[in-house]
Parts: C-alpha cells; structure tokens; sequence
C-alpha cells in the first residue's frame, strides 16, 4: 500500500496526540520530579519504554510513502529508500537482525491463543509476591490494605496457579512452593494462557519488540490495554489503592471474586483480539517482505 504524504503525516499526527494523551501523567509527574504512581508509572519501569518511544509513528510492514524526502523515517533504521522515492520497512534487513524474535513471539502468541482462558487464579500472584515479607520491603510504596499477617493469611488459604514466569518469578521464597505449577521461561511458550492477566499485559512487551513492524495503532492499543490490566491488576492486589482514587477488589471475598473473574474473561476476549492482530504483523514481514514499489492504494 502507498500512502500519498497527506495521509501519511495525518496518520503520525493522530498517533503522537494520542500518545500524548496515553502518556500524560506519567510525563507531567516525571516533570515535576513527584511522588511515583504505583500503576501508571510501573508501565515504564516494567516494560523499557519512553513516551517518545511510544510516540514514534511506523505503518508496519508493506506500507510505503511518496516523497520520502519528507519522511523522518528515511532516517530511521530498518527503512530503505528506493530509486523511485519512496520509503517503507525493509523487512529484509529487520529479519535479518530481529527474525528470531519475530518468530519467537509469533509461536507464543500462537500457542496462547490456542488455549482455553484459565479463570480461577484471583490475582493471588500480587499476593505471593509480598508473602511473608518484612514490613518497609514491599515493590510498591503503598500499605497492605489488609496488613502483614493478614495478607499471609489469605495466601495461606487459597491455592495458587500462576502459570506465568514473569510474575512467578517474583514470588517470595516462602510463596514459590505453594503455586501448584513452577512455570519457567523454557515451558513459557508451552503453559501461558489468555487468562492471565500479566500474559495479557505482555502483549504490549511485544509489540515493543517487534519494533517498526508492528503499527502504530496496535503498539497503543497494546499500552492502553495493559494499562486498564495494571488497574485491576493493583485493586486486586494486597495493596490499599484508595490513594489513587480506586476501590480494592477484594479477592479474599466471594463478591471480590466473582468481579475478578469478570474482568479477567473481559480482559481474556480483549486480549485475543490483540493476539490475532500481532501475529498478523509477524506474519507481514516474515512472509511479504518489501521488496520494489508497494503496490498504489492512495489514501
């Protein structure tokens, strides 16, 4: 597809002020060298990215435009420019650097979309996180809503299936044994499932990783879904969220569960969409990459 430069320039414009948007906060309080934000800000400590990063506008794969004299991404890397002016990802040269990661993240995307959504699991990975942990030594700088002892006790209670490495990895000693599985980045592609609301949070992980083949409108519809998860993900959580203006979900009550489940099959239908639309962009540049004029489809 080739895009005249109107087109092309109104679609960067759209997507800077929306990430402008998306990153409003996080930026305003960075500015102002201010208290950290325990959801909005973990997004950007969690995951590498900086707001000029998300505000940096690609078309994906097998989308070219007229007068690339005029196109910042001629200068970018991984863009090539051809005889006749145009510019567009060279899916070639970005294989060639990046093409284990493409198909690493395809093959889990794939597998993930596979599987059933698993519901039950209550947000207890938060839980496990600060089980049996000493007062002061917490990730984030707010109160157990329901104290120390009382946190451990719901623990204590439950069972825990967590089955993504990335948070049973921040399981306290005392908490990794009592998760029923002991997921590691080895079975990773063979155990995530879109129930899990920190598999879903990772979408966004890796549209980053795929860099300029994934477009723009799907890194930020990424972003915006993790940052709705890192929501419930904390009112679910041990953590006293009512300083952010939020109430808990308190998965230690059967109320609390129900709408926990709720949000996860929410998040589950969500998520899959987004699957679907990333597995799309690794399949643009494994399988059409650009090579010669793209094919006119002046928008």
């Amino acid at each position: 597809m080739l895009l005249v430069p109107a087109a092309w320039q109104a679609r960067a414009a759209e997507h800077a002020a929306r990430a402008d948007d998306l990153t409003a906060g996080h930026r305003a309080r960075r500015a102002a060298g201010g208290e950290r934000h325990a959801i909005e800000d973990f997004l950007f400590e969690y995951y590498p990215a900086k707001p000029a990063q998300l505000r940096r506008w690609h078309p994906g794969a097998g989308v070219a435009r007229a007068d690339a004299a005029e196109a910042p991404q001629a200068g970018w890397r991984w863009y090539r420019t051809d005889a006749e002016g145009t510019v567009a990802l060279d899916a070639d040269a970005f294989l060639a650097d990046r093409g284990d990661t493409v198909r690493y993240v395809r093959a889990l995307l794939s597998a993930t979309a596979g599987r059933p959504a698993a519901t039950g699991c209550f947000g207890l990975h938060e839980w496990a996180m600060v089980y049996r942990e000493g007062d002061g030594d917490h990730r984030h700088p707010l109160p157990l809503r329901l104290g120390g002892a009382g946190t451990d006790a719901v623990v204590e209670r439950h069972r825990i299936r967590c089955t993504h490495i990335d948070a049973f990895r921040f399981f306290t000693p005392d908490a990794a044994p009592r998760n029923t599985l002991q997921p590691t980045r080895e079975t990773q592609v063979a155990m995530e499932q879109p129930g899990c609301l920190h598999a879903n949070m990772d979408l966004y992980k890796w549209a980053l990783k795929l860099g300029p083949a994934a477009p723009g409108d799907l890194l930020l519809d990424a972003f915006a879904l993790a940052r709705e998860i890192r929501t419930v993900d904390m009112q679910a959580s041990p953590y006293d969220v009512s300083s952010y203006g939020l109430d808990p979900i308190a998965i230690e009550t059967t109320e609390g569960k129900a709408e926990y489940v709720r949000r996860q099959r929410g998040f589950a239908a969500a998520s899959q969409a987004l699957r679907t639309r990333l597995v799309a962009a690794c399949d643009a540049v494994l399988g059409t990459p650009v090579r010669g004029r793209a094919e006119p489809d002046r928008v």
